[in-house]
């Protein structure tokens, strides 16, 4: 499984969509461990849990910034 971006500038998905998706993935990650820790999948899913949260994170510090930006705007 392969992490894809699922966001745009545009807020396509927002970041509750995105929480939701990373729960999943670290379920199944969990589940995962318990029964092949040693599988290479386990790899691949800590992966994309990483790289979504990063996602998430960038929307954060975008929306932050807009923000921030606004308020200074004023």
């Amino acid at each position: 499984m392969r992490a894809q971006r699922v966001w745009n500038v545009n807020g396509a998905a927002s970041i509750g969509q995105l929480q939701s998706r990373l729960d999943d993935l670290n379920k199944r990650l969990s589940q995962l461990e318990s029964q092949h820790p040693e599988s290479w999948k386990v790899e691949e899913l800590k992966s994309s849990a990483l790289n979504l949260s990063r996602e998430i994170d960038d929307i954060r510090c975008a929306e932050a910034t807009a923000a921030l930006r606004e308020l200074l705007r004023k």
